[in-house]
């Protein structure tokens, strides 16, 4: 009874439109949250945008994805640069890294093994005291 009151085509589009409902919703927090973290904009043209996007939000996605989708995406590079930079520093701390002294021990032990030259040692010594 219930499949001859909704028949399958109604419910493939149901499915598409929960579908593009949900899609919108995900596009829509992500531009607001690129507006809060976009350090660029300044408090008033951050309120105008968000005003913007409440009250029209459809022309409100597609005018600041035309407008600010490339900025969108430099947030994200430098996002995850940051995220990857901190991820390395504590990676390195908490794997304990061998001091500047260690380190030149090594490289003096390599050079007298002759496994790296006198220019070799120059260069990674220079590079571990400066």
């Amino acid at each position: 009874m219930v499949a001859y009151t909704y028949p399958l085509l109604n419910i493939f589009w149901t499915m598409l439109w929960f579908f593009l409902f949900v899609l919108f919703i995900w596009i829509l927090i992500t531009i607001l949250v690129d507006i809060f973290r976009s350090q660029d904009l300044s408090g008033g043209a951050k309120a105008l945008w968000v005003t913007f996007i409440i009250v029209l939000p459809l022309l409100g996605v597609l005018v600041y994805l035309i407008a600010r989708g490339d900025k969108m995406e430099r947030h994200e590079i430098k996002e995850a640069q940051q995220d990857q930079e901190a991820f390395g520093k504590y990676v390195r701390r908490a794997a304990g890294s061998s001091s500047t002294a260690d380190e030149l021990a090594k490289l003096a032990d390599l050079k007298s093994k002759g496994v790296i030259s006198d220019a070799e040692f120059d260069q990674a010594k220079a590079k571990l005291v400066g």
